[in-house]
């Protein structure tokens, strides 16, 4: 009982936590480029709620095309000639395609995992991924372009090319997961899968469109190889054995 006769004071309500503002819209090719880097969860924010994300997926997969063709020129700088517009299309081209062939397994494997995200929602953090992995790669060029200059081995030069490659690839992977986990994906399972599945699909394609770095009698290759096979047998061939298929990156 109170002892005085009055109403106690009830005690104050906790403040209302206040809603998080939504980002703030993305104006053109400086502004998402900086997002992306900066701000991913932004990205990932408009593709789920805004109006345009169908515009916005396009562009990031524009944008991951030029990089792509961008860094191929740095690539084929190093045996020049035809490789100086066969590389930017081949690489541009064959990231585009991979993406494009394990976007339809993402999905379903976003639909299982019980993540809310739809088809532009997959789309998108696919787009994502390929656009920061390209942006990566851009910022390497100039490293990339000193050893082509100043080295002639091709296998030092597809291995400088494949190490800019897992790095940029774990960074876009970054992006991708915490795109499932805003959109409520459980485990991580069906995350890792399709990771690995994407990257042995890129390496498979590197050895489809060979040569990336060096050069060779035609364009493309005339006999099918798995990439590990390729790239064994291209370890085991002596050094001062004549002309040899070069390996892709």
């Amino acid at each position: 009982m109170n002892p005085t006769g009055s109403n106690p004071t009830p005690p104050p309500l906790p403040p209302t936590p206040a809603e998080p503002e939504p980002p703030a819209p993305l104006t053109g090719a400086g502004d998402l480029i900086e997002a992306l880097l900066r701000r991913p969860a932004s990205v990932l924010h408009h593709f789920h709620q805004s109006p345009g994300a169908r515009t916005l997926v396009g562009f990031l997969f524009l944008l991951a095309v030029l990089a792509a063709g961008a860094y191929g020129v740095i690539v084929g700088s190093f045996s020049g000639g035809t490789q100086l517009w066969a590389a930017p299309l081949k690489i541009a081209g064959g990231l585009l395609l991979c993406g494009l062939i394990c976007l339809p397994s993402l999905y379903v494997f976003a639909c299982l995992s019980g993540s809310s995200a739809g088809f532009v929602d997959v789309a998108g953090m696919v787009a994502g991924l390929l656009a920061l992995m390209t942006l990566l790669l851009v910022s390497f060029s100039p490293v990339a372009w000193v050893f082509s200059q100043s080295t002639e081995s091709v296998g030092a030069m597809g291995t400088l090319h494949l190490a800019f490659w897992i790095v940029a690839t774990y960074f876009g992977a970054r992006f991708m997961y915490r795109g499932m986990v805003r959109l409520g994906a459980r485990g991580e399972g069906a995350f890792y899968f399709w990771i690995s599945l994407f990257v042995v699909v890129c390496l498979q394609m590197t050895t489809a469109l060979r040569p990336l770095v060096g050069k060779a009698p035609t364009l493309l290759p005339v006999e099918k190889r798995f990439f590990l096979q390729h790239w064994l047998e291209q370890l085991r061939e002596p050094a001062g054995g004549g002309p040899r298929e070069p390996r892709g990156p």
